[in-house]
Formats: structure tokens, sequence, C-alpha cells
């Protein structure tokens, strides 16, 4: 059940690496597993059984999820989209309880940690205004170096939590290309692209992890931040009536669904 579970997980953090709005680490930070992520890749040779035990089921769900069910997600999202992006906004919101809770029973609340989470909310704000009004004619001709480069820059919308994949390919012009390479497998795009994006997550997992360790609190607080601000820019458009009580529903179906996988600490 437990091999199951993770690979549900690493089907929606492979998702996220593919979804408009949505980003991977959103999905590390709701399933519980950022940290232990973060250390397991790092840390990866220091006890290589475990790690890959818990590691091999992510990376098969995340592969799943960007090669298969990416699409059938992609399908809901624009068949059902009131529903589906209720369903991911029950699922956020049903974990900032659980994470408030941890980062408090390590580190005492202190009142300015509040500033933390409204600063990087308001990044989430701004993120939105970017997606819905900043728009890039994609490039069909780019190169190696460029390509790496972009992987390098999406490592940020992968490591850090709320940060979109979609707004730094989009800026960078590549987004429609790399949607279509991933539902093709069009390898010359892809592995220059992958090769930055290995790099990148790298050093930013570093970073991330520095920051925790030094400033742990302030760090989650601002992925807290980062986290609510995802919900932006998944709320849908809707009318009062049928919508709002579908709406409501499909998020409290998140919730179930959040304390079903057990990612409840």
């Amino acid at each position: 059940m437990n091999m199951l579970t993770n690979i549900f997980k690493g089907i929606c953090i492979g998702s996220g690496a593919i979804l408009p709005g949505i980003s991977s680490g959103v999905f590390c930070v709701i399933f519980g597993i950022y940290e232990k992520l973060l250390n397991s890749i790092l840390d990866f040779f220091k006890a290589p059984k475990e790690n890959l035990k818990f590691l091999f089921p992510l990376v098969l769900g995340a592969g799943i999820g960007i090669l298969i069910f990416s699409k059938l997600i992609n399908y809901f999202l624009y068949a059902f989209p009131l529903q589906t992006k209720a369903l991911f906004i029950g699922l956020i919101c049903a974990s900032i309880p659980s994470l408030v809770k941890d980062v408090n029973e390590k580190k005492k609340f202190k009142l300015h940690y509040i500033f933390y989470t409204l600063f990087a909310f308001c990044l989430g704000l701004f993120s939105v205004y970017l997606e819905k009004n900043f728009h890039i004619e994609s490039s069909n001709s780019v190169n190696i170096f460029y390509l790496i480069l972009s992987g390098f820059l999406m490592s940020i919308g992968v490591v850090v939590p709320g940060v979109s994949n979609t707004i730094i390919l989009m800026l960078l012009g590549v987004y429609p290309i790399y949607l279509a390479s991933v539902s093709t497998v069009y390898l010359p795009f892809l592995i220059p692209l992958a090769i930055g994006l290995v790099f990148g997550g790298f050093i930013f997992m570093k970073i991330t992890r520095y920051l925790l360790n030094h400033f742990y609190a302030q760090t989650f607080y601002s992925i807290i931040g980062f986290t609510l601000g995802s919900i932006l820019v998944l709320l849908p458009q809707m009318s009062f009536g049928i919508e709002t009580v579908i709406f409501g529903l499909c998020v409290i179906l998140g919730f179930i669904i959040f304390n079903f996988l057990g990612v409840k600490k």
C-alpha cells in the first residue's frame, strides 16, 4: 500500500512539471515529503538502500505522471476545470494546518514569521499576474545551450514550492515546444533540458537545505506563503449557484483524499 501511495505521489509530482500554474514542489510539501526528498537525493550515498527504497516509487510515479497521466490530468483540467482545480485547492488547503503544526513543533512561533509568509504570498500574487498577462511568442529555433539554461532555470520551479514551471518556461519562450516534446518524447529537446534541470536542481536543493538548516522557520513560512499563492493560480472562474456547490464539494473531496493518503504526521 505504501509503495502504491508513493507512486501516486510521484504521479502528482510529475504532473506538476507539466500542468499550468502547478509546482512539483507544492505537491512535495502537500504530501509531507519535501525535506525527506531533499535529504534522500543530496545524501543518497550515505544510505543508498534506504534512499533508493524511498525514491524509486516517487521517480517511477513522476515518470508516469509526465509521460502518461499528465495527458489524462490535462484532459480533466480542460474538460472539467472547476472540479479539477477545486480538488487541487482542497489538497493544498488541507496540507496547510499540518505544515504550520510541524514548523511550530520544531521552532517556537514568533510573530515576525508571518512577514515571510506574506512576502512569499505577494510574490505568488505577482506570479499570477505574470501567468495571466505576460506572453512571449515561442521560438522554434533554440540551441542546445539555451535549452540547458532553460532547464537550469526550470529547476527553480521544481525545487521551490509555489514557483510555477509554466511561468519560467513561458518567459523563456519554450513552453509550447516543451509540451510538444514531452508528448512525443522528442529527445533532442528533452536531453539538454534535462541536463540543465539536473544541474540546477542539485544547486537549488543545496541552497534550500542550507536555508532550512539555518533559517528553518523563516524558510518554511515562506514556503507556506508560496503554497498559498498557488491557490490563486488554480482558482477557477465560477458563478454563484450550482457551480459554487460543486466547487465546495470538490474542495472537501480534496481534504478527504489528503487524509486518505495518510500524508499527515
